[in-house]
Formats: C-alpha cells, sequence, structure tokens
C-alpha cells in the first residue's frame, strides 16, 4: 500500500535526525538521544524508551539514555525529570512508561549483566522515593502534585489553579492549592509497571526473595489503581481528588493504564469497545487524540505542545506496548498504517497530528515521531519492504 522507494527515503531521514538529535547534555560525559525539536534535553517520560527502539541501531544509546538518570539520581532515590543541554530538573516526576520495564528490555537484548546490575539498584530507589514522597494519603497510590508530573501539557485533565510544576524547583512539595494531590491512575500504572520490572530484573540476579515481594507489591497497587480510580459506571479510570471524587476528563490517560496491562482481558474488551475503538470517542482517523473527541473540553484549535486533542507521537510510540498484549494485533497494524501515512505527507517529523487528517504540526526534528516511523515500519516488515 506503500511505495517503497518512499519508505526507504523517510526511514534514511529518520535514522539521519536521530543521529543529529544524539548529543552530550548537562552533567553526564556520554552522548543520548534527545527529544529533538523544541526540547532540547532527555525526559525521564519518554527518553529511555526512544533509547530502547533506536538501540536496534546504536546499542550503546539503548544503554546511554537509561544510563544518565542512573547517574545524576540523587541520594535520597529521585531521578532528574529531565536533563537538557545545560542544566537538569527537578520540579516534578514527569514519568509515563516505566524506566524500569525499559531498562529490563534493554538488559536483556544486551545481555549487560553489569547494566541490569545498576538498573536494578537504581530503578528500586525510585520506587522507594514515589512511595515515600507521593503517597500522602496513604492509598499506596501514586500522587499528581502538579501538571508536568504527567507530561500532559496544557490538557483539560487539570482544573483551573493546579500548577504547571511543584514549589521551589522540587518534587517532594506538595502545592498548597485547589483539590490536590490527585490519585492518578496513569503514574500509578506507572509503578505497577516497574514494580513488575523489578521482579523480572531480581530473577535474573538470583534474588528470589526479592521478586517475590516486588510481585507482591505489584498485585497489591494493580487491585488499588482499580479500587481507587476505577468508575463502574463510566467504565474509565480518573484522577481522584482530594475530596476523593473522579476528576471526570476521559484522556488518553486510559492507554497508559493499559500500557502497563493494569487490567485484565474483560475489563479491557469492554472499555476498548465503548471508548478506544469508538470513533466518536478515540478511534479517529489517526488515532489516539490525547482527549475524547466528545468531550466538552476537547480543544479543536488543537495549539503547539497541546495535550488537549491532538493525536500525539508519543502516545502513538507506546501502543504496541498494549495492543498486542490485548490481542488487538489488526487495530494496531490500522494505527501503524495510519501514522506511517501521516508522517510521509508531512515534510518533517513532527510532536502532533490532528486526529482526523493527520496534518502535523510542533517541532520539526522531533525523535520520537522519528522513532515511530523506524518502529513501525519494522513492526509491517512483512508488507514494507525497509532499507537493508
Amino acid at each position: 500500500m506503500f511505495n517503497r522507494d518512499d519508505i526507504q527515503k523517510k526511514y534514511a531521514q529518520a535514522l539521519a535526525g536521530l543521529t543529529r538529535n544524539t548529543r552530550i547534555v548537562h552533567g553526564y560525559d556520554v552522548p543520548v538521544l534527545i527529544e529533538g525539536g523544541d526540547y532540547q534535553g532527555i525526559w525521564l517520560e519518554c527518553g529511555p524508551l526512544e533509547g530502547l527502539i533506536y538501540g536496534r541501531f546504536a546499542p550503546e544509546i539503548a544503554i546511554a539514555n537509561h544510563d544518565i538518570f542512573f547517574a545524576l539520581q540523587r541520594d535520597d532515590g529521585y531521578f532528574p525529570c529531565w536533563v537538557r543541554t545545560d542544566r537538569r530538573g527537578s520540579a516534578q516526576i514527569q514519568m509515563v512508561v516505566p524506566i524500569a520495564a525499559t531498562a529490563w528490555e534493554v538488559a536483556e537484548k544486551t545481555g549487560r549483566e553489569d547494566f541490569l546490575a545498576r538498573a536494578y539498584h537504581a530503578c528500586a530507589r525510585w520506587d522507594d522515593w514515589l512511595a515515600t514522597y507521593r503517597n500522602t494519603r496513604g492509598t499506596g497510590l501514586c500522587e499528581l502534585f502538579c501538571e508536568y508530573d504527567s507530561g500532559h501539557d496544557n490538557s483539560p485533565r487539570f482544573a483551573a489553579g493546579v500548577p504547571k510544576k511543584c514549589p521551589n524547583d522540587d518534587a517532594r512539595q506538595l502545592p498548597a492549592v485547589g483539590k490536590l494531590p490527585y490519585v492518578a491512575p496513569d503514574l500509578s500504572a506507572s509503578m505497577y509497571g516497574g514494580r513488575l520490572a523489578l521482579a523480572q530484573m531480581a530473577d535474573a540476579l538470583g534474588r528470589q526473595t526479592d521478586a517475590q515481594r516486588w510481585r507482591e507489591r505489584a498485585e497489591t497497587l494493580r487491585l488499588s489503581i482499580i479500587k481507587y480510580c476505577y468508575d463502574p459506571e463510566d467504565e474509565f479510570f480518573y484522577d481522584v481528588d482530594l475530596d476523593g471524587n473522579f476528576v471526570k476528563v476521559r484522556g488518553d490517560v486510559i492507554t497508559r493504564v493499559f500500557g502497563e496491562h493494569v487490567v485484565e482481558q474483560p475489563m479491557f474488551e469492554r472499555i476498548y469497545a465503548r471508548y478506544l475503538k469508538n470513533p466518536n470517542e478515540f478511534w479517529t482517523p489517526y488515532p489516539f487524540p490525547s482527549i475524547s473527541i466528545s468531550e466538552p473540553a476537547f480543544d479543536r484549535a488543537l495549539p503547539d505542545n497541546s495535550w488537549g486533542g491532538a493525536s500525539q507521537a508519543l502516545t502513538a510510540l507506546r501502543v504496541p506496548r498494549w495492543m498486542a498484549h490485548y490481542g488487538k494485533q489488526e487495530d494496531l497494524t490500522f494505527l501503524m498504517q495510519r501514522w506511517i501515512e501521516a508522517i510521509l505527507r508531512s515534510p518533517d517529523f513532527m510532536q502532533q497530528a490532528n486526529p482526523w487528517t493527520g496534518e502535523f504540526a510542533t517541532s520539526q526534528g522531533y525523535s520520537p515521531a522519528m522513532c515511530v516511523f523506524i518502529d513501525f515500519v519494522d513492526r509491517l516488515q512483512n508488507d514494507i519492504q525497509k532499507p537493508e
């Protein structure tokens, strides 16, 4: 369905762009793959996954995109939320795909036992930090203190007054505003996925007692996510504010819960049919919009860097982590084909797409869009001849 010459040319452009976006950043003397475009640095929520994907061609980048966070981890266990070319950040947690999960995949692919040991130690300390500083309400779940915690910039998920970042650039400090903290299903799902990965690491390191403990803690967390954050009437996962009320904005938070396989297949099927495969909710021509198109708060202007409606390359990059797991390979194939089609039409690799037209905007030279293209072409290699 695609012109192979066009695919090969764009694929080569993506690899060249990823090479250009491999840079030295602040406080770390090994090159890493940065976000690119408007984002001159590496972010915890996405840099490790992008490194894992680009690691097919540059295994040293897969290692470095994790090791940078391990090397710059604070004594209390906190990972920097981002590391730019001139400084590093500490004002939020900004996590989505668990760094422990991608680190475990890198360890498996590379066979590097030294890396596995570093990853296990660092990610266990990160879990301890989250449990210590982001569980003020005693639910055992991970709490959201500010907008940037989730990476959902400019999203209607957040009520007026929710700050962008934590006070004094300190992710341990809860802003004294509104109905914060939110108990957050996506941040909690990231902790859950991280604990499962820590169990696998512990097994590989011969630490079976630790592995069992991580699995037990993970399952307790999984059940708590469903207990606190799942609305059985809406069949959707929401933030829960300080008063115990659901913050009812239907957004791509649901894909992040799916990404860590929090729900079992029957619940998944109900949610998927009602929302994700529904063309009046999330199944637009170029899935998945960051907010359901039926939400009154959906921003149809689709401004730059908008998690208020646009289909984001980062969301697309993460969908293979859950669609295949839940048996939606046919729908995943359709989604990948649509994103490949849209990127082929685009003059550059950019951050977000119009959910109806596939027209791209925001941040040229954006690494996640490059990773989407090479990953999706590789996954569809039986249908598309990629370059050698």
